[in-house]
């Protein structure tokens, strides 16, 4: 405290026991902004400001809506490179799930240079030795180890089948550590006397940026993995919600939703409901009927290529549900024939529309704590990659937790794997503890285990 009183002092501000506080009512607020000065900017005014990017809007849509107002015309530029990234996003689609994970790698990679890039520039002054350099190779490490685990897991007979991939898989583990222990002994060595504490905060930056991007960014691959359908369902319900809350927000919202976004509205934020969860069940019941959607991502060894197809589980199989009373007086059907995975379907948009725009309040609470509007200007109109995918990544985690918590069984193909890569006598000591297993069970009988 006493150190907070001395650096108000410091920068021309009263010791914070005289500076206003919040509870004094609206009006001091209200020229505080008038001002450019809040009660915010002042106790974090140790915090300097990230330069604001130029708009990059193209010239072609300046000069089409120069006639609208601004309220119009960012609606337009919006709506247009909304339907541009969507048109792209069914590109990436159709060129395959290979695609899909190097355009989702180049995400993860733009998104974390987008925030790694914000420090950069709060702290530029003090010129930090190696703090870019770092953050770099701290990247590198964890995607060396999070990609190294998924080949491990994905494409073991590959790994198996090739000495050096065999060697990195065995001691995997050990050299991701070995990395990471490189850079933390590098990190170490370029501490400077008068600027340990930022250096620390620099860190602390960089290990959360990993946690918040590369840690998410893997479990979108692994949901890829489980079937197409588990990556482009919650991702479109999160677009969809999106758009819609913004829908309503601009032609219907009244009613402010919360501080941190101030544009949010509660009509937005229910219409946005509604609106994604119609979304979801009819876009579910489209893809549930192809293989290509369904099918779990797997690696043929014959081809060495990705293949997309398989007999469909039965959640991806149409069953006959009977309707409670209450839906059964208002439709008039007793019975009706739904995908299992449509059910699923509503809690995954119930998650995008009631918690996945806390990401984005998250994000926003970020940006208002730096004084920037958004992460970058790479889309115009919609800022930067980060901005776009603040909610996608607790997305993902929540389809990663919720396929692991209800919907993924044991899979025989990867036991199997994994027993082919035993030696014999331990193949054998499987085939005879299994075989006791069958007989005891009744399933295998004796004789035929006999011979």
């Amino acid at each position: 405290m006493t150190e907070l009183r001395h650096r108000g002092a410091k920068d021309g501000e009263p010791p914070l026991e005289q500076q206003p506080s919040e509870d004094k009512g609206s009006d001091s607020e209200l020229k505080a902004d008038k001002d450019g000065v809040s009660e915010e900017s002042k106790v974090d005014s140790g915090v300097p400001e990230v330069p604001v990017p130029p708009d990059d809007t193209p010239e072609v849509l300046n000069k089409a809506l120069s006639g609208l107002s601004s309220r119009w015309k960012n609606w337009w530029v919006r709506g247009i490179l909304t339907l541009a990234m969507i048109s792209f996003f069914f590109l990436i689609i159709y060129l395959g799930p290979m695609v899909l994970m190097m355009i989702v790698l180049c995400v993860q990679i733009k998104c974390f240079h987008e925030i790694i890039t914000i420090g950069y520039n709060v702290y530029h002054s003090y010129d930090l030795p190696w703090f870019r350099t770092l953050s770099w190779y701290f990247l590198l490490c964890v995607n060396y180890f999070f990609y190294g685990e998924t080949v491990t897991d994905y494409f073991f007979t590959l790994v198996q089948r090739e000495e050096p991939l065999r060697i990195l898989s065995k001691y995997h583990r050990f050299i991701s550590f070995a990395l990471y222990l490189t850079g933390f002994c590098m990190f170490v060595l370029s501490l400077v006397k008068k600027h340990y504490r930022l250096q620390f905060y620099m860190f602390g930056w960089t290990h959360v940026t990993l946690l918040i991007v590369v840690t998410q960014s893997h479990l979108i691959i692994h949901n890829l993995f489980e079937g197409m359908i588990w990556f482009i369902v919650p991702i479109s319900c999160v677009i969809c919600n999106d758009i819609m809350a913004y829908m309503f927000g601009f032609f219907f919202g009244r009613t402010p939703l919360i501080k941190l976004s101030p544009k949010k509205t509660w009509e937005g934020f229910i219409g946005g409901l509604f609106a994604t969860i119609v979304f979801g069940i009819m876009l579910s019941y489209v893809m549930a009927g192809y293989r290509y959607f369904v099918c779990p991502v797997e690696f043929n060894n014959d081809s060495n290529r990705f293949q997309v197809d398989c007999e469909p589980s039965e959640l991806f199989q149409l069953q006959e549900y009977t309707l409670p009373g209450v839906l059964e007086s208002v439709t008039g059907w007793t019975t009706v024939r739904l995908y299992p995975f449509q059910i699923h379907s509503i809690a995954l948009s119930s998650f995008a529309s009631i918690v996945g725009p806390f990401g984005g309040f998250f994000a926003s609470g970020f940006k208002r704590a730096f004084k920037i509007k958004d992460f970058a200007n790479t889309i115009p109109g919609h800022g930067g990659i980060m901005d776009r995918f603040d909610c996608q990544y607790i997305m993902a985690t929540f389809v990663n937790v919720y396929i692991a918590s209800f919907i993924r069984g044991p899979n025989p193909s990867k036991v199997v794997q994994q027993l082919l890569a035993l030696r014999s006598d331990q193949q054998l000591y499987i085939f005879n503890s299994l075989k006791a297993h069958l007989t005891e069970k009744g399933l295998l009988r004796a004789a035929e285990a006999a011979a």
